[in-house]
């Protein structure tokens, strides 16, 4: 035989090879189609499982993303571009090593403006805590904190009613009060009431202006702002202290991006104002910010390993339904192979059946798992985040049980003995 035909003999050998696998992957396919028609109950009942774990999975990626989106927004609210710059305490000098105090001052948020170009807006907060009296004898300890007009934009209050404080209100020492809804109702009987009383501080009368309330879900236990705080000018309470210290100065950026770069500049011209043994720190939200959006996605990659458990149990009535199938079929097997079926036709067989279970309980339970987030986009305004991954993972698991838990029935399908599987009656 020439070489040309020795070419020609092993192309048409290949060719004939591909036609034969061909044909022997639709037969599997047919003779898999034909078996679930043959059992359509035990098929139904053996998707169920698959299409509660895929749908599980789809569920399980919306609700974590869902929860991540609002504790973003939550923090959002805060104003995300605000730097808080504190005092954290003093350090020691000379040879008996006193302790002194440095404390900020309005000249410290003077120097920062100056100096740092990209601040937008700015507020000291000085604290006291000095009893109010509520009426009827009772008398509460209440958190009164004098702070700029600003402030309200810097922590985004909320004025449910009246105003806030203004300019005016800073410049000319007028005694009036923005407080909390809690306060408002505690001691005035509800918030709309409340705007146009008068209540003592110190025995100095001050006229409530406006009610206020935090945004979102608060500063996360971070906030200075209490149950029952009182918001008055700043340059009225630097009167009550006698003294020029503040707690805390806020500012707020223009741009979040802004926000590392402008933190580190504030400690630079806050430390080099006071002295070296000073301790000043400042804090952001947009750590937190990143912190936030970490967990969600740690909880939600649990969430989703949890759900997966669904699938393994999904698999493992696969398996155990086709071990019976098996069982069931033993003659069938044992014809298939008298007639010329090879071993590896059995278990390619009986996997299609296992994967075509699970991959068709995997379909319909994605179709499931996203008619939930779909149907609430469709009949409220709130949108529900749909993972596109999170299909494909579920369409990719669902496959892969079936893969998995259908290897072991087909393998004992096809390691049975013809002669003893013709006999099975």
């Amino acid at each position: 035989m020439n070489p040309t035909d020795h070419t020609r003999q092993n192309t048409f050998e290949e060719t004939l090879l591909s036609a034969r696998r061909t044909m022997v992957l639709s037969e599997i396919l047919k003779l898999a189609v034909d078996s679930f028609r043959s059992s359509k109950i035990r098929f139904a009942l053996t998707a169920l499982g698959m299409v509660i774990g895929t749908a599980s999975v789809i569920l399980v990626v919306t609700i974590g993303l869902t929860g991540k989106q609002f504790i973003l927004e939550e923090i959002e609210k805060l104003e995300t571009n605000s730097v808080e710059l504190e005092y954290n305490g003093g350090g020691a000098i000379g040879v008996e090593r006193t302790v002194f105090n440095d404390y900020l001052t309005r000249e410290d948020e003077k120097a920062v403006l100056a100096q740092l170009p990209g601040v937008m807006y700015s507020s000291p907060v000085m604290e006291m805590h000095t009893p109010i009296s509520f009426g009827r004898g009772v008398v509460k300890d209440t958190l009164v904190l004098g702070v700029s007009p600003q402030y309200q934009q810097i922590r985004n209050l909320i004025m449910p009613a009246g105003r806030f404080l203004d300019d005016t209100d800073d410049f000319a020492h007028i005694k009036c009060a923005v407080i909390t809804e809690k306060f408002a109702h505690d001691r005035f009987g509800s918030v709309d009431s409340a705007v146009g009383q008068s209540f003592e501080i110190s025995g100095i009368p001050f006229t409530v202006i406006g009610v206020f309330k935090e945004s979102g879900m608060g500063d996360f236990g971070m906030s200075e702002i209490q149950e029952q705080t009182i918001l008055i000018p700043y340059s009225v309470e630097r009167y009550f202290t006698g003294t020029e210290n503040v707690k805390q100065i806020y500012f707020s950026m223009h741009n979040m991006d802004e926000v590392t770069e402008a933190a580190s500049e504030i400690k630079r011209i806050v430390q080099a104002r006071h002295r070296p043994g000073s301790v000043y720190s400042v804090q952001t939200l947009k750590e937190i910010l990143k912190i936030a959006a970490r967990v969600a996605d740690i909880l939600t990659a649990v969430l989703f390993l949890v759900s997966a458990v669904t699938l393994m149990v999904g698999g493992v009535g696969i398996m155990n339904i086709m071990l019976a199938n098996v069982r069931a079929r033993t003659r069938e097997i044992g014809i298939r192979k008298a007639l010329g079926a090879t071993n590896r036709e059995i278990k390619y067989q009986f996997l299609a059946e296992a994967v075509i279970i699970s991959l068709i309980g995997g379909i319909v339970g994605i179709a499931v798992g996203l008619a939930l987030p779909l149907s609430i986009r469709a009949f409220t305004d709130y949108d529900l985040p749909i993972s596109g991954w999170s299909v494909v993972i579920a369409l990719v698991a669902a496959t892969s049980v079936g893969v998995f838990f259908g290897t072991m029935p087909a393998t004992r399908a096809a390691q049975l003995d013809p002669v003893e599987a013709l006999r099975d009656e």
